[in-house]
């Protein structure tokens, strides 16, 4: 009987980084189509109404990051995603921090600090996946 734990891995794996690829289109959307509000729920607070321009410009790397992440699940290539999982951590620190200089409620800082653990997290799932020899399919790159 062939081992099961690749394919478990990678629909774990394929799971872990569905949402993330959903959140980040939506926060895209919504920071588009209602930047004051966005920038409240990330924890900072727009003082003039010309700092909208400026969460519009972070909407639209942040629906950059959301396509090109979807891309490369849309491919499997887990072995690109596993170092995108590691990497992305600085985004969600940086928030976390300046959401805390900022004076944002606690839950907001600790769903930064959740979405650390969230990636670090896939970044353990994707890792595993791409380092089992056994499923080949995630090492094509």
């Amino acid at each position: 009987m062939a081992d099961s734990r690749p394919a478990i891995l990678e629909k774990v794996g394929f799971i872990l980084v569905l949402p993330m690829v959903l959140l980040q289109a939506f926060y895209a959307i919504y920071a588009y189509l209602d930047p004051v509000a966005f920038a409240a729920l990330r924890g900072t607070e727009l003082f003039a109404a010309n700092d909208t321009d400026w969460v519009k410009i972070y909407a639209s790397r942040t629906l950059f990051v959301a396509m090109s992440i979807g891309y490369l699940l849309y491919l499997r290539n887990y072995s690109v995603l596993v170092w995108i999982a590691l990497i992305g951590v600085v985004m969600p620190l940086t928030d976390g921090l300046l959401a805390y200089q900022a004076q944002a409620p606690a839950k907001v800082i600790a769903k930064h600090a959740i979405t650390v653990v969230y990636l670090v997290a896939t970044f353990v799932v994707l890792r595993n996946a791409v380092r089992n020899s056994k499923f080949t399919r995630l090492r094509e790159t």
